[in-house]
C-alpha cells in the first residue's frame, strides 16, 4: 500500500472515530512525524481529506478537522433519505433471495451484539456493512453506488459521534431486520418505507444525542 494510501485510511479513522475530534489541528509536518512517513504523503492524504469534507483550511499551513453540527446532520440525512431508500427499492427488485435470506438469518443471530460492548459492536458495524455492499450489488446502479459511498462515509461519524444508546440500537437491529426482509420478499414497497423509518428515527436519536452532550462539553 502506497504511503499517502495508508496515511489517509489512518487518518480518516481517525477523525471517523473521533480520536482526532472536530477543531484538531493537522499540519503536514506534525503528521508525518506522528505517522512516520515524509510530508509528501501527507500532504496528499490531506487534500482527500479536504475533499472528502473531513478537514478544512485553518490557516495557510494547517487544516482542521471539521465539525458536525445540527444543519449538516439534517442535510445529510436528507440525501441518505433519497439515495437509501431509492437503493432498498432497487434491490427489492432485483435482488437474489438466498443472498438476503442468509443476511436475515446472520442479523438474528448478532442482533445481542449491540449489548455486549465496544467490540462487539463493532462487529455489527461489520455486519451492517456487509448489508450496505448487498444493497448496492443488488441495486446494481454505479451511479447510485458511487454517491452511497459518499454519504456513508459522514453516516460512520455521525454515528460515532453521539453515545452508544443500547435501547436505540436494539430498535435499530429490529429496523435492519425488516428492511432484510422486505427486500428478500421482493416488496418493494416495504423496503423502500422501512428504509424511510429507519433513517427518520436514526437522524432524531443523533440530533438529541449530541444535544444532550453539549452542556456537557462547555462544561468540560
Amino acid at each position: 500500500m502506497r504511503a499517502s494510501e495508508k496515511a489517509y485510511r489512518t487518518l480518516r479513522e481517525e477523525i471517523i472515530d473521533g480520536a482526532l475530534p472536530p477543531g484538531t489541528t493537522l499540519t503536514e509536518v506534525d503528521q508525518a512525524a506522528r505517522l512516520g512517513v515524509s510530508r509528501t504523503p501527507v500532504r496528499e492524504a490531506l487534500g482527500r481529506l479536504v475533499a472528502d469534507g473531513l478537514v478544512a483550511a485553518a490557516s495557510a499551513r494547517a487544516l482542521v478537522v471539521t465539525d458536525v453540527a445540527e444543519a449538516d446532520i439534517t442535510s445529510l440525512y436528507e440525501l441518505r433519505e433519497a439515495l437509501e431508500v431509492k437503493a432498498a427499492r432497487l434491490a427489492a427488485a432485483r435482488r437474489d433471495a438466498d443472498a438476503f435470506a442468509e443476511l436475515h438469518e446472520r442479523f438474528t443471530r448478532a442482533t445481542d451484539l449491540v449489548d455486549r460492548g465496544s467490540e462487539a459492536l463493532e462487529r455489527y458495524y461489520d455486519l451492517v456493512a456487509e448489508l450496505d455492499a448487498a444493497i448496492d450489488a443488488a441495486a446494481d446502479n454505479a451511479y447510485l453506488v458511487q454517491a452511497l459511498r459518499s454519504v456513508r462515509l459522514h453516516s460512520a461519524r455521525v454515528r460515532r459521534s453521539a453515545r452508544h444508546n443500547p435501547q436505540r440500537l436494539r430498535q435499530a437491529a429490529s429496523e435492519h431486520l425488516l428492511i432484510i426482509a422486505a427486500i428478500r420478499d421482493g416488496d418493494v414497497a416495504l423496503a423502500g418505507h422501512a428504509t424511510h423509518v429507519h433513517l427518520s428515527l436514526s437522524r432524531a436519536n443523533v440530533i438529541a444525542t449530541l444535544a444532550r452532550n453539549e452542556p456537557e462539553a462547555a462544561a468540560s
